[in-house]
C-alpha cells in the first residue's frame, strides 16, 4: 500500500513538472533560411500579463526588475518580451492597459515610423484568450481587454500579409512580435535571430505558424527572457512588457 502511494505521488508530481514546463514553449527555428525563437503560450490557460511600472510608478524597464516584484509574492516570469513602441520616457506610443487601467488612448491615424505603417493594431489580453486585432477594427467592435498595447505594422490580417511589405525589401532588422490564432488560445510569441524585413517576419507567423493574424512589436531594441533556453536579454530600458507569471 505504501509503495503504491509512493507510485502514484511520483506520478502526480511527474504529471505536474510536465504541466508546469509546458506553461511556455520555446524552441529555435528556422524558416526560409532565417532563424528564429518562437515562445508559444496557452493564452486560455497561462497568467499572460502586461507590465510597464512598478508601484512607484516608475518603468521596470528590465526583466530582472519584473521578475524582482513577483519574486515578492513568490512568483516569477517564466516568460517575456518587449510589448509595443514607447517613447524616449518609456510611456507607450498608442493605446496601453494595464489591470484593467488606461494609461494611453488609441491612437487610430497614421504617423512616422513603422507605428504609423497603417495597418497596425492591438494585442488585446483577456482571462481567458489572446487576440491581435487590427486598429480601426478594434475601435469598432468596442472590445473590451484586461490588458492592451497598440504597436504596429500588422504583419498578418485575416490571412494576408500587410499591403506595403515587399518580397524584395532591402530593410533587414532584428523583429519581434506576436501572432493569435482564431479562437484566442494560441498566443505565439517570435523574435528573429537575424536580420529579416516585414515579408519575412509576416511570411513567417501566415505561412510557418499558420497564425491569421500577427502583430510587430518592434526592431533593434526587441529582446527575450526565456529561461528555459537559459536566455534573458540584456539592454537599453524597455517601456511595456508582455509575460507570463508562475
Amino acid at each position: 500500500m505504501i509503495l503504491r502511494a509512493a507510485v502514484a505521488l511520483a506520478a502526480f508530481c511527474l504529471g505536474l513538472s510536465a504541466s508546469v514546463a509546458a506553461a511556455v514553449e520555446c524552441r529555435d527555428a528556422s524558416y526560409d533560411g532565417s532563424l528564429y525563437t518562437i515562445c508559444e503560450v496557452n493564452a486560455g490557460q497561462e497568467e499572460l500579463r502586461l507590465f510597464l511600472r512598478n508601484a512607484e510608478g516608475k518603468p521596470y524597464g528590465h526583466f530582472a526588475a519584473i521578475d524582482a516584484d513577483l519574486g515578492k509574492e513568490e512568483k516569477s516570469l517564466s516568460f517575456a518580451t518587449n510589448a509595443g513602441m514607447y517613447h524616449a520616457d518609456r510611456s507607450p506610443v498608442g493605446l496601453y492597459v494595464e489591470d484593467g487601467q488606461q494609461e494611453m488612448r488609441l491612437i487610430p491615424n497614421a504617423g512616422p515610423g513603422n507605428f504609423g505603417l497603417l495597418p497596425n493594431g492591438v494585442f488585446c489580453i483577456n482571462d481567458t484568450r489572446a487576440d491581435v486585432i487590427e486598429t480601426l477594427k478594434f475601435r469598432d467592435s468596442g472590445a473590451s481587454c484586461r490588458d492592451a498595447t497598440q504597436s504596429g505594422p500588422m504583419l498578418v490580417i485575416d490571412g494576408d500579409l500587410h499591403p506595403r511589405f515587399l518580397p524584395d525589401s532591402t530593410s533587414y532588422y532584428v523583429r519581434n512580435g506576436v501572432g493569435t490564432s482564431a479562437d484566442g488560445q494560441r498566443a505565439v510569441f517570435v523574435i528573429s535571430r537575424n536580420a529579416v524585413t516585414f515579408h519575412q517576419f509576416g511570411s513567417l507567423f501566415r505561412d510557418y505558424l499558420k497564425l491569421p493574424n500577427a502583430l510587430y512589436f518592434d526592431g533593434n531594441i526587441s529582446r527575450l527572457h526565456a529561461p528555459q533556453l537559459g536566455r534573458s536579454d540584456a539592454g537599453f530600458s524597455m517601456g511595456p512588457v508582455v509575460g507570463v507569471v508562475e
